[in-house]
């Protein structure tokens, strides 16, 4: 869901890439994503394309061919890292995790020890398609002890819960708008610390990605203001709204909104006899992943949430297909309103198949944990 402010800014008229009050415009957006990234990076701007263009402008910058980048990969989007700094040149060196698990950080200090000298430890935070997120203080340590960089992932958790980029030492990361800012797809704010840019200023060949070259993405964003591409104008407005929005609730605040409508959901949905799917103590508040009861035809089931009720949930990927829904809480959309909403189609629909829920009981369990935490 999309915060009405954030539909009106796209339609204010359009002006030029370089007219001052656009400028005037991007450089806010600039200062808003580094208190949101929780950064001073002067280097931090939003990148024209999806979450995956601010993944692939990472790689592209920091790797070159025969670099040796360690990934963990968790998930879609931990494979995908995988996919992208290979085909960027880099030696991969995958440390394979259990979907909906945690890595053990003993599994990536081996996979660094299989290396030379790795460029970058690379992990995805918040990993939308199992519900679980990875703790980063401990790789952090691990990779900069192993003179790495480390990049992260930061998709479906900016906005939605700390990321702490400059506490963490997080030397480059990359997100997307349409999650937990509540923006609609377009832009990847990316941010790189001075470790990062020193080596893409030390590169010793060419980005292979002309579009995500920033050397030449920076000069534009930068006090030279040479043209590079025509930037998305109604985006940018989009996202300056969205992230003003943000930040007029706090971010605190909107973690705590983001936890409890979590957790309430979480408790509707085991009165419903629905169980979390990923790691206890490591569940994501912001995507909720949930076992399929035995039984259920999960699909017809999701089918029928969209075309009866207007509620639409996530099929299961990888080697979760057929075996979870995916339930997402994000930004606009982590209301109290939407977690009744899903929980009364939930327990109609099990009820449709048979099953015998407790009637009430699912909210009746939401209001408590409100309750709880009011």
């Amino acid at each position: 869901m999309v915060n009405a402010r954030v539909y009106a800014a796209m339609a204010r008229p359009l002006v030029g890439h370089l007219d001052p009050y656009f400028l005037e415009i991007l450089e806010q957006v600039q200062q808003d994503l580094r208190t949101v990234f929780g950064t001073a990076n002067p280097v931090t701007l939003p990148i024209s394309g999806t979450g995956s263009a601010g993944m692939e402008t990472c790689f592209a910058n920091l790797v070159e061919d025969g670099d040796e980048v360690v990934v963990v990969a968790a998930g879609v989007f931990g494979t995908r890292m995988c996919e992208v700094a290979t085909r960027l040149g880099a030696r991969v060196e995958k440390v394979d995790v259990e979907w909906g698990r945690i890595v053990e950080p003993a599994d990536v200090e081996a996979a660094i020890g299989r290396c030379r000298k790795p460029r970058i430890v690379a992990v995805v935070h918040a990993e939308t398609s199992t519900g679980a997120w990875q703790p980063l203080r401990e790789l952090s340590r691990i990779a900069h002890e192993a003179d790495a960089l480390f990049l992260v992932d930061c998709v479906t958790s900016l906005g939605g819960c700390h990321v702490g980029i400059d506490e963490l030492a997080i030397d480059a990361a990359y997100s997307g708008t349409q999650k937990c800012l509540s923006c609609p797809p377009g832009l990847s704010p990316v941010t790189m610390s001075a470790r990062a840019l020193e080596v893409v200023r030390n590169r010793k060949t060419k980005p292979r990605s002309w579009y995500f070259d920033l050397g030449l993405i920076g000069a534009y964003f930068g006090s030279q203001r040479l043209y590079h591409h025509t930037a998305p104008i109604s985006m940018v407005y989009a996202l300056a709204e969205a992230l003003t929005v943000v930040l007029e609730e706090g971010l605190e605040h909107r973690y705590r909104r983001h936890e409890r409508n979590h957790h309430a959901l979480l408790a509707g949905l085991a009165a419903l006899g629905v169980q979390a799917a990923a790691q206890e103590g490591h569940r994501l508040w912001m995507l909720n992943s949930v076992h399929v009861p035995e039984g259920i035809d999960e699909a017809a089931l999701r089918r029928r949430l969209l075309l009866d009720h207007g509620i639409e949930i996530g099929a299961g990927l990888g080697p979760m297909a057929g075996k979870v829904w995916r339930i997402g809480l994000m930004g606009e959309s982590s209301r109290p309103a939407n977690v009744r909403r899903v929980l009364l189609a939930l327990e109609s629909e099990l009820r449709r198949e048979g099953r015998r829920p407790p009637a009430g009981e699912a909210i009746a369990a939401a209001d408590r944990v409100y309750a709880e935490r009011d």
